[in-house]
């Protein structure tokens, strides 16, 4: 007698849309709400201290996402959390301390932009450092362009800012640290990762203490109520948190961080037509031509192999 043999048929695996939606579209998204921090703390200071209105933006964001994530965090080991509360000091509270007030004491906006852009040399230089890795030599020479094109686009504003000499090593400070994060990030296991949003919870819960500690050695935690204050506060939530930093760490998910770092090197571009369009600054050729050389450098790292993390 013949038996039949049963057929099982595997249902197709749920891929979410961080999944499913090409990469350079979410890497367009990252440029376009990662451009919008410089804009928005150069919004900010006109209507509240810096690191008021992100220890706020800290706030609200936490606020918001937790009844979407306090069950994960309640799964959640805590030497996970502690290394992940550990990443977001450094990629939240570091960085966005040393972008921010390099600005607020006069750093002008390309120019800090400049800085935190240069995110892939320091992720190579510290890389190579501290962890004896090695980029071949077409890597090098694609982030080298890059940081060409970042300075033709950016080197008329090098000399202009009314601040302190130490200020203009604030941004390169916040850089600094968001390359440590990032390498941290990437070198951990699979086991000691966490979803995006109870990630970004947690990197937004403990840097409103960072936030709050600094601010509150300086002045008043109070809001301010005022239009200006609760749209700078909507701004850095909306784009520069939920869009600038979760674009991040999904793109950082999907491949490498050589390759989402150089992305961001057409970000002080970027920054100067949000900066146009919201403050009627002048474009020129060289804003064009800086867009090309950085798109170029792109291409060469990217050309060099450096596809979605295994």
């Amino acid at each position: 007698m013949n038996k039949t043999i049963p057929v099982h048929h595997n249902k197709p695996t749920r891929r979410s849309w961080r999944q499913t939606l090409p990469l350079p579209l979410l890497e367009a998204g990252l440029l376009l709400t990662w451009s919008s921090g410089f804009i928005g703390a150069r919004f900010s200071i006109d209507y509240a201290p810096a690191l008021l209105v992100v220890f706020w933006r800290c706030v609200v964001v936490s606020v918001v996402l937790l009844p979407f994530v306090y069950k994960s965090l309640l799964k959640t080991p805590f030497r996970v959390l502690l290394r992940n509360g550990g990443i977001g000091l450094l990629a939240m509270a570091g960085y966005m301390t040393g972008v921010t007030q390099g600005i607020a004491l006069g750093v002008p906006a390309g120019l800090a932009a400049l800085c935190a852009d240069l995110l892939p040399l320091g992720m190579a230089l510290l890389a190579a450092v501290f962890l004896g890795e090695r980029l071949v030599p077409q890597v090098w020479l694609g982030l080298i362009v890059g940081l060409g094109g970042v300075i033709w686009v950016t080197h008329d504003v090098l000399g202009q800012g009314s601040a302190p000499l130490w200020a203009y090593g604030l941004p390169v400070a916040g850089m600094l640290s968001l390359a440590v994060a990032t390498l941290w990030q990437k070198r951990g296991s699979a086991s000691r990762s966490m979803d995006l949003l109870p990630d970004l919870w947690l990197q937004c819960f403990v840097s409103s203490f960072a936030f709050a500690a600094i601010q509150g050695s300086q002045g008043s935690l109070a809001p301010i109520p005022t239009l200006g204050f609760t749209l700078s506060v909507l701004w850095t939530v909306v784009l520069a948190t939920f869009g600038g930093y979760g674009l991040y760490w999904i793109c950082l998910r999907r491949s490498s961080a050589t390759r989402v770092a150089s992305v961001l090197y057409l970000s002080p571009s970027i920054t100067l037509l949000w900066a146009w369009a919201m403050f009627g600054e002048p474009l020129s050729w060289q804003v064009a031509i800086g867009m090309v050389i950085s798109a170029v450098g792109i291409w060469l790292v990217l050309r060099a192999g450096t596809g979605p993390a295994s």
